[in-house]
């Protein structure tokens, strides 16, 4: 069975070794705080020997097999073409940025890097006991993430699907207009709502707030817009939400707006389950994908 390390950066650094799709013993996190976030104020290269920092210290002199990383933004065979939350990582080569930086602390396991969202759908298969089928998460936090697992070819970017055509949303961090991340992130929502923060905008919505009101109808209406275009163009079947913004979903009024998007019989059998937002299940889907890769 592969020893793999899965390395994530979704909230804080995680970094685990990985055995027969389980953690081996703790997490290491190296935390990022609010005010500052060492990745933002670091070049691709410091990223890449922070991220080798924490793998060396979790190999721990063993050997492993493979090493799996997840960031965001769109990735192409390790390349970074786009990463909207980490923008500096645009153009960089981060595989091979990492597997320099492994080498020079003596760890040789081939580097696999890949979207963050792709290796939470990977680790929750994995931890479901679904890695013979095709499924889906929606992470719901400062962006919006998108993930597939199996992974398929192209770019997924299902956070900055258009589900509004009105002129006025403008609230993505990419600065496109309509995009389900200009409504349902949380930086979009604090640029919505200046003088509250999004926690409160739920809060305010559940003692009749008018606006609050209507902005959570927004906000779920997004996401069944989102999860309708998936439908029809993949199917339907299993989406995971996760996220530290999924405890705000209500899922029958989320089943309410897609039952009114989604009309085809055949596309009706769709399932939702919203699980805790946790670094174990990006770790070990890093982890996992790194050894189907290394394995093939």
């Amino acid at each position: 069975m592969a020893r793999t390390i899965g390395i994530t950066t979704a909230d804080d650094i995680a970094t685990g070794l990985v055995d027969g799709n389980q953690l081996v013993g703790k997490l290491r996190i190296y935390e990022q705080g609010a005010e500052d976030d060492p990745l933002l104020s670091l070049p691709p290269d410091g990223i890449a020997q922070r991220f080798a920092d924490e793998i060396t210290a979790v190999a721990a002199g063993q050997n492993v097999d493979a090493i799996g990383v997840g960031v965001p933004g769109i990735i192409n065979c390790g390349f970074v073409e786009e990463s909207p939350n980490l923008r500096q990582l645009k153009g960089a080569h981060m595989q091979d940025l990492v597997a320099a930086a492994l080498r020079d602390r003596g760890i040789t396991a081939p580097v696999y890097v890949y979207n963050d969202a792709d290796v939470l759908a990977a680790g929750l298969a994995a931890t479901h006991g679904h890695l013979d089928r095709f499924i889906r998460v929606w992470t719901l936090g400062n962006g919006i993430g998108y993930g597939l697992y199996p992974r398929r070819e192209g770019v997924w970017e299902g956070g900055h699907a258009v589900v509004s055509l009105d002129p006025r949303e403008r609230y993505c961090g990419c600065g496109g207009v309509g995009h389900l991340e200009g409504i349902m992130g949380q930086r979009a929502m604090r640029l919505r709502f200046l003088d509250m923060e999004p926690d409160e905008i739920f809060e305010n919505a559940q003692k009749r707030d008018q606006r609050c009101v209507e902005f959570v109808k927004l906000w779920h209406r997004a996401l069944a817009a989102a999860t309708a275009n998936s439908i029809h163009m993949e199917g339907p079947g299993k989406f995971f939400v996760s996220g530290f913004n999924a405890k705000h979903l209500d899922i029958n009024l989320l089943h309410q707006y897609l039952h009114e998007m989604v009309k085809m019989s055949p596309l009706q059998s769709y399932v939702f389950e919203v699980v805790p937002s946790s670094d174990i299940n990006g770790v070990i889907g890093a982890a996992v994908s790194a050894g189907q890769n290394a394995a093939v």
